[in-house]
């Protein structure tokens, strides 16, 4: 009999489906992003922002633990899951915007980089021999078309949204996000909006409120890091208004 014939034995090679349609490796990725930190986009017509949870541990030094990362500098980008498969495609999506600064003189589209990373996604879901990246990215930008929010998945799916949340405290954000998101939202309030939203699913897990934030303003299509005193303040601001 052949092993994959076997009831349950359909999740030990990436290429077969289940007979219920099913890629289990791939939806096993999906599980370790569902279990990782929590990070969110926001696009709003000044601009965008993107934040996630930082969990660093005692002995940690503060600036290794990377959720937010600069692709060009009017892209960024928010992973969660593997960081070590996440730095290998962050890399890559930097090469497809250098290279298409330099093929055409302008800067790449959010969404053409957005594409090339789920190509590669994709091409690990039907290749015997490997197996899926377990990460999925939120990539944010200000291009020619626009402020926009793109969230991958590790079949290689990507979809467009106005604001969106991956991660362990997704369930606790997205309701947030579905009932105060308006499109006409300022910046400001988008920074806002997104510390709330980090800071209830931290609350939700009992975890203590340690975010980060990067900003893009449609202004300057240019990416900020904003600063932990500058977060730290948004985040009382939060609390002094419960």
């Amino acid at each position: 009999m052949s092993v994959f014939a076997a009831p349950g034995a359909y999740d030990r090679a990436i290429t077969v489906f289940s007979p219920d349609g099913r890629l289990f490796q791939v939806e096993y990725a999906m599980e370790l992003v569902n279990r990782g930190a929590t990070i969110l986009g926001i696009q709003c017509p000044e601009g965008l922002v993107l934040g996630s949870e930082e969990n660093i541990e005692v002995l940690e030094e503060a600036g290794y633990s990377w959720k937010i990362f600069r692709v060009d500098d009017h892209i960024g980008a928010a992973i969660v899951g593997l960081s070590s498969d996440a730095r290998i495609l962050i890399d890559q999506a930097r090469i497809y915007a250098q290279s298409n600064k330099l093929t055409y003189d302008e800067p790449i589209d959010v969404e053409v980089v957005t594409k090339r990373i789920c190509d590669i996604q994709q091409m690990y879901t039907q290749h015997a021999g490997v197996r899926p990246f377990g990460v999925s990215i939120i990539f944010g930008g200000v291009d020619k078309t626009g402020t926009r929010v793109f969230g991958t998945h590790p079949s290689g799916t990507y979809r467009g949204y106005k604001a969106t949340a991956l991660g362990a405290g997704r369930e606790t954000v997205v309701p947030i996000l579905k009932e105060e998101y308006r499109e006409d939202l300022t910046l400001e309030n988008g920074i806002k909006l997104a510390v709330k939203c980090l800071v209830k699913a931290l609350d939700a897990r009992q975890l203590p409120p340690r975010i980060k934030i990067a900003i893009i303003p449609a202004a300057t299509k240019k990416m900020e890091m904003l600063s932990d005193d500058a977060v730290e303040g948004y985040i009382k601001e939060l609390g002094s208004s419960k």
